[in-house]
């Protein structure tokens, strides 16, 4: 794995305190998403259909870092919509990292070279841009020709500034494990520092719901890749090789939704990222107040076939502190890929899906026409 040693070891040393604390449940990266407006329309995105009056809307930098005030934890992924198109980002990226908080900058790489002026190469820094697969398979899963190859410019631009970069891909039951392993071996050349993977997520409003992976696709997916690369130690992950083990179907984690905790223009998500089934007033209150037993794979429908890293990669982190024989184990002979896998979790108990989207919707340009608009008292001349 190529998670630097700095970052190993703070991140480490929160989750022993977390720990030795007694508390059982922490975040352990804040998601953090001052916009939600993008310069691209992906298909498989679950946030470009907001109505202009939502899209408009934008966290100001002392909520922001009020968020990471509030939140704690050692790591912030800075998502949107595209971040870059946010005024004050240099400012949020400097107010974080002024904290000690490893930042990720999560850019599609558009606006990249435009902007990289305003920020500074820092072992808290890290630009993640978004890059599905080779220029084909980017190009189409971004619906725009050029994209793939403006991204691998400003790769190599930010590279040669003294930049840490990584890359964030996800994958869709179209991938090809040849080609995936081909791709992997071409970032590693461009010189990339690590690499974030994770298999497609269906958001219910996404437009394309037809190339999303269910969980035995994505385990059978990723031993067929990891196998073409010596059981992945041929890549540089920005994971804990855990996580890739789980990937691979070799651990039966559940779900860890509070250790992904998101902040976004409407408040504290409940209960992770990829599900917006309501919103806390403040990160106390998403902690303290959300049922979190409701939500998971095996308690909830909609949650059936996720495997993405923003729920399980902080299980697969606090298995690797509790057990790290177990973790130098999988990254010494890599993921394993052959074998019978882990036991699934049964579905027979979850409950159905409930679709409360766009009545949040509604109540959120609710509370924008009411701030928005302009005050009725009598004027006196």
């Amino acid at each position: 794995m190529t998670i630097p040693l700095l970052q190993k070891a703070r991140v480490g040393a929160y989750v022993v305190r977390q720990q030795l604390a007694g508390r059982r449940r922490y975040p352990l990266v804040l998601m953090l998403e001052p916009l939600f407006r993008c310069n691209l329309a992906c298909a498989g995105c679950g946030k470009i259909d907001y109505p202009d009056a939502i899209l408009n809307q934008r966290l100001a930098v002392a909520d922001c870092l009020a968020a990471v005030d509030e939140c704690g934890a050692p790591v912030v992924s800075i998502a949107g919509g595209e971040p870059l198109l946010h005024k004050e980002i240099d400012a949020i990226v400097d107010g974080i990292v002024a904290r000690r908080k490893f930042v990720y900058l999560c850019t599609n790489a558009l606006l990249m070279q435009k902007r990289i002026g305003l920020f500074r190469p820092s072992p808290y820094f890290v630009w993640s841009v978004h890059l599905d697969g080779d220029r084909e398979m980017h190009d189409r899963s971004v619906c725009e020709d050029g994209i793939y190859d403006r991204a691998v410019a400003a790769i190599r631009g930010a590279k040669a500034q003294g930049f840490r970069v990584n890359i964030n891909c996800t994958l869709f039951n179209d991938a090809d494990p040849e080609r995936v392993a081909r791709f992997f071996d071409a970032v590693g050349a461009m010189g990339v520092d690590g690499i974030t993977v994770s298999p497609g997520y269906a958001y219910e409003r996404a437009p394309d719901q037809e190339h999303f992976l269910t969980r035995a696709r994505t385990k059978q997916l990723f031993r067929d890749i990891f196998r073409r690369g010596r059981n992945g130690r041929s890549w540089s992950f920005s994971q804990s090789g855990l996580f890739l083990d789980f990937l691979a179907g070799n651990r039966d984690y559940r779900c860890t939704p509070w250790g992904n905790p998101t902040r976004n223009v409407f408040g504290w998500q409940r209960p992770c990222y990829l599900l917006g089934e309501g919103y806390a007033a403040s990160f106390r209150e998403l902690m303290e107040e959300t049922d979190w037993d409701a939500f998971g794979t095996g308690n909830y429908e909609k949650c059936a076939d996720c495997m993405v890293h923003s729920g399980y990669e902080a299980t697969a982190v606090q298995d690797a502190v509790r057990h790290p024989l177990r973790a130098f184990a999988v990254g010494l002979r890599g993921v394993r890929t052959e074998g019978a896998m882990a036991p699934e979790i049964p579905l027979t108990r979850q409950r159905p899906a409930q679709y409360v989207f766009s009545r949040h919707v509604e109540q959120k340009l609710t509370e924008i026409r009411v701030r928005e608009a302009p005050s009725k008292a009598p004027t006196t001349v």
